[in-house]
């Protein structure tokens, strides 16, 4: 299972929030190449970079970060917020994106992520599910759709999409624990889907559970933040598990 942290924008700075709330935002660190630098001193090979910014606004805002992150570190990113338009996810990729998330985007025009799918590859788009009491929310967490995750996720692979990103925007930033739940019924009733958990992350222990139930990936945010995992449990997962 990769471990794979995660740096969320605002205004340049490193932030996380509790249940995708913007008045709730704490800065953890004014320079997120730093903390990229970090996570990668300690044997971590990937990251999940959201532009918060960008999820607000009309299109991408925070790509020049990505661009020092991806030159100035050998992580992989993945990138997400504010990917609406064929030009937005040409710079995040020419800013050195490996992957990016498209979340609103598949639920508003579910052509245009069709065709970056098939522009990209499926090991390059990554479909993001963000659950909140069982509907896909949408536009930076800020607006609910009619559609159920499930099924959401579901109509998805079976047109190509490999990774999926879910979110319980209720766990999301609580430190309360993932949505160990959720998770298994997903993965009971979809056996190619490659499922990377967010969310409630809180203990290192929380860990060997989300990979027995069969979970690609896990992205870790507060609980870094907070020491609740040390960047030393990762290292000696990561070490371990290779």
């Amino acid at each position: 299972m990769r471990i794979i942290p995660a740096i969320d924008i605002i205004e340049g700075k490193c932030v996380r929030l509790t249940k995708g709330d913007y008045s709730t935002k704490i800065v953890y660190n004014e320079d997120p190449v730093e903390v990229a630098k970090q996570y990668e001193d300690h044997g971590i090979s990937y990251l999940h970079l959201v532009d918060l910014d960008g999820a607000k606004s009309k299109g991408i805002v925070n790509h020049r970060i990505l661009e020092r992150i991806a030159s100035e570190t050998s992580l992989e990113v993945d990138f997400g917020g504010g990917l609406k338009s064929d030009e937005d996810v040409r710079i995040a990729f020419e800013s050195g994106a490996s992957q990016v998330t498209g979340g609103s985007i598949a639920v508003r025009l579910p052509e245009t992520f069709l065709r970056w799918l098939q522009q990209y590859g499926k090991e390059r788009i990554i479909l993001g599910a963000d659950a909140r009491e069982g509907k896909i929310a949408i536009g930076g967490w800020l607006e609910s759709s009619d559609e159920s995750v499930i099924p959401f996720i579901n109509n998805y692979t079976e047109r190509g999409i490999n990774y999926v990103i879910c979110t319980d925007i209720g766990k999301d930033g609580m430190l309360s624990g993932p949505a160990f739940d959720l998770y298994e019924e997903i993965l009971s009733e979809n056996k190619n889907v490659k499922l990377i958990a967010s969310g409630g992350i809180s203990a290192f222990d929380e860990l060997p559970r989300l990979k027995e139930i069969g979970c690609e990936g896990v992205i870790i945010g507060k609980a870094i933040y907070e020491n609740r995992i040390t960047l030393k449990q990762l290292e000696n997962y990561i070490l371990n598990a290779d």
